[in-house]
């Protein structure tokens, strides 16, 4: 009887694994959540946003020509900026539009820029705050990696900059 019951619940369990995928569709879309510092910041950042089909890197990076030019030769002008300090960056979230580094260097939105030294290379974004102690590491966009010619699924040192200041 034991080993019936246990079957049964295993059963049971299995095709329950199986619903998952079927109810996680059919979950009604969740609250907005309340404007913060951070969600402020990715207004700033707002682009287009990638089709739901997007599977490549050049899908995924709706930035213009004309964005990544003016980012790339705003960058070059660096006199005067501010110096943050290095981190590690890692690519963020890929769906997000626009040329934008979200970092524990910052504790609130501005302008800044990034420089990669390994590459040479360096590009104006939106500096974001993120929350972790200031060696945790950094994000940068997809649009900012290419840029910077920094392998994707690499962890570049770069250095941070404010600018405007």
């Amino acid at each position: 009887m034991k080993r019936f019951v246990c079957l049964v619940a295993c059963t049971f369990g299995l095709s329950a694994c199986d619903m998952l995928p079927t109810m996680q569709q059919q979950a009604p879309p969740s609250e907005p959540a309340p404007e913060s510092a951070e969600a402020g910041a990715e207004a700033q950042t707002a682009g287009i946003a990638p089709p739901a089909n997007a599977q490549t890197a050049d899908q995924f990076d709706t930035t213009t020509e004309e964005e990544r030019t003016a980012a790339v030769e705003e960058a070059q002008g660096g006199g005067g900026d501010r110096d943050l300090g290095t981190t590690v960056a890692s690519l963020g979230a890929v769906a997000e539009p626009g040329i934008w580094m979200k970092t524990p260097l910052v504790s609130a939105p501005g302008k800044g820029r990034v420089e990669y030294p390994a590459k040479g290379t360096t590009v104006a974004v939106d500096l974001i705050p993120l929350d972790g102690e200031a060696g945790s590491g950094s994000q940068l966009s997809l649009a900012a990696m290419r840029l910077l010619e920094a392998d994707l699924t690499g962890l570049p040192e770069v250095r941070v900059f404010a600018t405007g200041e």
